[in-house]
Formats: C-alpha cells, structure tokens, sequence
C-alpha cells in the first residue's frame, strides 16, 4: 500500500478516500458520463462506466463496495428510474467538496424521460456525498428526484433540486425510512418556479418515517400565486406512529418570493401522532414564510425569555 501526502490511499491499485468504508471484500466502480463507457470495466479511472445504474449493477451488498462519481460538464442522464437497493453500499462524488447548488457530479433525468423519481434509495448503512439529483420534467402527473425509504444512511453535500415540473405534490425529496442523517445538503432551488402546492421535503410513512436528522441544510423555493401553498416541509397524515422525531439543527429555510406571493409556512404538521416533536435545534433561520408552521403545537425551539433558562426548548409561539 502506498500512501500519499493528499490521503488518498491505493489498495491494489484503487483509491479509498478518507471516510470511506472498506472491508475485505470491498471493490471499487467508477462512473465519468464525459470519458467512460458503460462497455468498460469500471474498475479504474482508465475505464470508467459512462452511467451509474451500469456501475450499481457491479456492487454487491453488505460488502462496502463504493461508486465514485467523476465531476465534469456533462451529467448522467438515466432513461429509467434507478433503485439503489445494496445495503453497504456507498456513492461518492469526486468534485467541487462545496455545499449546496451547482454540484457538477450530476445525475439529471431528461423531460423526455417518463419514470419518476430520478433514484429510489431503498438500501440502509449507505454513504451519499458531493452530488445532485434533478427531474426534468416539465409537464404532466407529479413528479419527483429522490424517495428514501431505507434507514441509517448518510448524506453529505447532496443537492435535490426541485423539479421543474410545477404539478401539485411534485416534491424534490420524499423520506419514509428512520435515522438517516442529511448533513449540509440542499433541498429544493431558487430557479424553477412552483406554481402549485408542491414539497421539498416529504415525509410520509405510517410506521418507519423515524428520528431522522436535517444539519445545516437549506430548503429553498422561488414561488408564488398559488404556489404559496408550498411547504419546504410536509408531514404526511399518514405518519403516526408513537413516538415519532425530526430534528433540525442550524438549517436554513428560503422562499424567494420576487414575482410572487410570501411563502404561507414553511412546515405543514398534518402528522396525525399526538406529541411528535418537530425539534429546532441551535440557530433556523425562516426567510419569505408568514409563519414556520401551520401547525405550532408539536415544534420545539430553545427558550428566548430572558428569565427562563436558555437551555430550556419550548413550543414554539408566534404570537
């Protein structure tokens, strides 16, 4: 093994970047929809896969294979839904390590492309980190870029645009599964205009949709007229299992209303378990929105009053 100054490691010739799960078993894909072919091995930088389902269908679960996604000008754009469904198994984009919008590892699904979502991630313990998912897909039923329904994964510098489909219940990202941790990713974007009551964030699930973590992390929308119905969040009625936690720590809400109409709130609560908790964690800020949420009974943020303690987290008040 020959290590470097950078802390990219070679072991049997492919490189595990600090971070990234490895075991005895563990092989390593690489996808470059500008130089790779999906007639490649995939086993190199050399001979790159073009397309990531071709890279997907190498993996094998339970083993901590990893796909790294090579950044250039040109994206990946799937002609069917994908389904990341191997357990252990990590997708790493090689490029800009900044957070939020412009990630060039982009995996982008074409108007002309019927299926939605763009990826389904029904596997648990996985590693995302350094992409962008979007739909295309201007007319038509709803749409949507991403489902989470597995558990305990990690995401990291992930941006799920909105869709540039405007339909009623289009939604950039939809979770099911529990404990899975979003750090300092991006939900949703400033330049697709949402003329109906769409989502950033979905929560849905009767039974699983479970203590799940949102840090630093922004939910953005450019929206108006009666997009005004937008939630950056919404709790489907559907989740009401006991006892049922969101957490979101230092993140950030906007709604860019410039043409249009102030955001009514940026959480709709319809979660119908009697005392979930919607907890705000450090410092949310809440920029184009009338109110945070619709629905104030369930979401807890740090005490302001100055003769309480500040360690104290109360329901939130508007008043």
């Amino acid at each position: 093994m020959t290590t470097y100054s950078d802390l990219v490691c070679m072991l049997g010739g492919v490189p595990a970047l600090a971070g990234i799960p490895f075991g005895p078993k563990s092989k390593y894909y690489f996808v470059d929809p500008v130089n790779g072919s999906d007639s490649n091995a995939g086993t190199s930088l050399a001979a790159p896969k073009k397309s990531l389902e071709a890279a997907e269908d190498l993996c094998v679960a339970n083993q901590h294979d990893t796909v790294f996604f090579i950044a250039g000008a040109t994206a990946d754009n799937p002609t069917a839904a994908i389904t990341w469904d191997k357990d252990y198994t990590h997708l790493i984009g090689i490029g800009s390590p900044l957070p939020g919008l412009g990630q060039r590892c982009r995996v982008v699904m074409l108007a002309a492309t019927v299926a939605t979502p763009v990826i389904t991630i029904s596997a648990s313990g996985c590693i995302f980190k350094n992409l962008q998912f979007n739909q295309e897909k201007a007319t038509g039923a709803a749409s949507g870029v991403a489902i989470v329904t597995g558990s305990r994964n990690y995401f990291e510098n992930v941006f799920f645009m909105a869709p540039t489909s405007a339909t009623l219940a289009s939604y950039s990202l939809k979770v099911s599964g529990s404990e899975n941790v979003f750090y300092r990713c991006t939900v949703g974007q400033y330049t697709n205009f949402r003329s109906e009551a769409s989502y950033g964030l979905w929560l849905f699930g009767a039974s699983t949709c479970l203590r799940n973590k949102f840090v630093q992390c922004e939910f953005l929308s450019w929206q108006g007229g009666a997009g005004s119905a937008h939630a950056h969040i919404y709790v489907d009625s559907a989740v009401a299992v006991v006892p049922w936690v969101i957490w979101f720590e230092n993140c950030f809400f906007g709604a860019n209303y410039s043409g249009g109409t102030i955001q009514t709130q940026a959480i709709d609560d319809n979660s119908t378990s009697a005392g979930h908790q919607i907890i705000l964690r450090g410092h949310n800020d809440f920029l184009g929105c009338s109110a945070v949420a619709d629905t104030l009974t369930y979401i807890f943020a740090p005490n302001p009053e100055d003769d309480v303690s500040g360690l104290l987290m109360i329901a939130v008040n508007e008043g």
